[in-house]
């Protein structure tokens, strides 16, 4: 159901999406729907689940296969899975991480590109030794709204995405993030 969701999204969008349509092309009938799902808006949150899994397994695999020597390595392979994402993975378009239904689809507490930026820390913690510290946390979250907000703009520009409105979102996310995260806490490089 999930990945018949993911095909309707991406050619109705959101607001065209029904369980009805849902459970037609998942070929199902409208009552297993409900048995699963109460509404559409449960359908589209368990498919941005899934994606955010998705995209949070892809950085581990990124990370543990490529020869990262810096935190802003990790920083890119961040912002290019999300690109990748945004070509590959259908319904990544249109809903990205749950902002188009909800901003706060993922947690009720914070929103969701607040939640991406705890997985990120996380994430950069663990790999590179940065300190998890609250000014990290907002500085990757400042770093993910602009990094969100360039690249649905590449997209918009083009299908397969502006490639210099892309080079241009990593540069100034990476020059953002060296300004605010090495240059206040004398980050060193680890591996």
């Amino acid at each position: 159901m999930l990945d018949a969701c993911a095909e309707l999204v991406d050619e109705v969008g959101y607001e065209g999406l029904t369980t009805t349509l849902l459970a037609e092309r998942a070929e199902v009938a409208i009552g297993s729907v409900y048995q699963f799902f109460p509404d559409k808006r449960a359908i589209v949150q368990a498919l941005t689940l899934r994606t955010m899994e998705s995209y949070l397994q892809r950085l581990d695999e990124r990370f543990a296969s490529d020869d990262m020597t810096h935190w802003w390595d990790g920083v890119d392979a961040g912002i290019d899975e999300y690109i990748t994402m945004h070509r590959t993975v259908p319904g990544f378009r249109t809903l990205h991480f749950g902002d188009v239904v909800d901003l706060h689809l993922l947690d009720e507490q914070r929103d969701n590109n607040g939640v991406i930026a705890d997985q990120l820390a996380r994430v950069l913690t663990e790999r590179f030794g940065l300190s998890d510290v609250p000014d990290l946390r907002f500085h990757l979250e400042v770093a993910v709204e602009a990094a969100d907000a360039l690249i649905k703009l590449a997209f918009r520009r083009q299908p397969e995405g502006d490639e210099r409105v892309l080079v241009e979102a990593k540069a100034l996310i990476r020059e953002y993030l060296h300004r605010q995260v090495d240059a206040r806490s004398g980050v060193t490089q680890t591996g």
